[in-house]
């Protein structure tokens, strides 16, 4: 029998796949405090993961582990040199997410660009005359956005920016050109390039040593100054600080965060205050449909590891 540790609680259509099958045996952990995991972990063959970081001082307790399977897709909340160097897989729900969060992104555009939260606001405080000459808006139609990305979500999302009518191009140096074009997209190589003649620009990268800080000052300066930028990939993909900076001079038109280089998001941040951010708390893969991919794909992907039939496109490549 496989112990299995589900750190932080998941959907129960997720943990009815185990409480039904006798190969294996399961505790949900809440408490995910170091020193608890380093108590408890130990016990377990495999784990299930959502935002709890897990680095080499609690994975070295951790002898009999083989498997980890990610609530999600991002994973840099996990030590990958230790998982590397002793063999333990990491697996992701590479399919679960992509819809919830492409329709995220289009929540945000469509918020920005046609000022939701300053005309709900006004309505509200009886400026219900004054909204016509005091909120600039804008429409989709022929606008240009660039995606940063282009795995699950923006193959997701490039379907609902075409039905809009927009021009789409795509930045992601891991994926060709005829690929690319097969989706209605257009392949730019040179990021500097397409920022400077985007309308809008949505992230789907992974928070590495290349992309941290990706979006700089420099960058937001050379923008539209209409422009929108999107980020619901990884905090610190822009550098926060110079997204701020670069509102509060109208260099460009707004920016809609879903994740923050630190979170929960410090409340004296400065983006807080920043009445030109849309902010949601992390919250992309937060609605009902997607709770329960997510957590029937994380246990599924478990059952199909230890039973030798998972596929390769849920396993991460270290």
């Amino acid at each position: 029998m496989h112990k299995i540790g589900i750190i932080e609680n998941i959907a129960e259509e997720g943990i009815s796949l185990l409480k039904n099958n006798k190969k294996f045996q399961y505790e949900i952990i809440e408490d995910v405090s170091k020193e608890n995991l380093i108590k408890v972990l130990p016990n377990f063959d495999g784990i299930t993961l959502r935002v709890a970081k897990l680095d080499s001082d609690i994975l070295k307790y951790c002898k009999k582990l083989k498997v980890i399977s990610r609530h999600g897709v991002g994973y840099d909340n996990v030590d990958l040199n230790f998982l590397k160097k002793n063999n333990i897989k990491l697996l992701i729900t590479a399919t679960a997410n992509a819809v919830s969060v492409a329709e995220h992104v289009m929540y945000m555009i469509l918020c920005l660009s046609k000022g939701i939260t300053q005309y709900d606001s006004m309505v509200r405080s009886g400026q219900f005359r004054d909204a016509v000459n005091n909120v600039l808006t804008y429409e989709l139609l022929k606008k240009n956005i660039l995606i940063m990305g282009f795995g699950r979500i923006g193959r997701i999302l490039i379907k609902r920016c075409l039905g809009f009518e927009m021009n789409v191009e795509v930045y992601d140096p891991f994926v060709n050109k005829s690929d690319i074009e097969n989706h209605g997209g257009v392949k730019v190589d040179n990021l500097s390039n397409s920022l400077k003649k985007s309308d809008f620009i949505s992230i789907h990268m992974p928070l590495n040593e290349k992309t941290k800080n990706l979006i700089d000052f420099d960058k937001l300066k050379s923008m539209k100054n209409n422009a929108i930028i999107i980020n619901t990939a990884r905090g610190g993909i822009i550098n926060e600080i110079d997204l701020d900076k670069a509102l509060k001079q109208n260099l460009i038109f707004g920016a809609g965060l879903d994740v923050f280089e630190k979170e929960p998001i410090e409340m004296n941040s400065p983006l807080i205050k920043n009445n030109k951010i849309l902010l949601s708390p992390h919250s992309a893969t937060f609605t009902k449909e997607c709770k329960i991919r997510m957590g029937k794909q994380t246990v599924q992907n478990l059952i199909d590891f230890f039973e030798g039939t998972i596929k390769k496109n849920m396993i991460v490549s270290l």
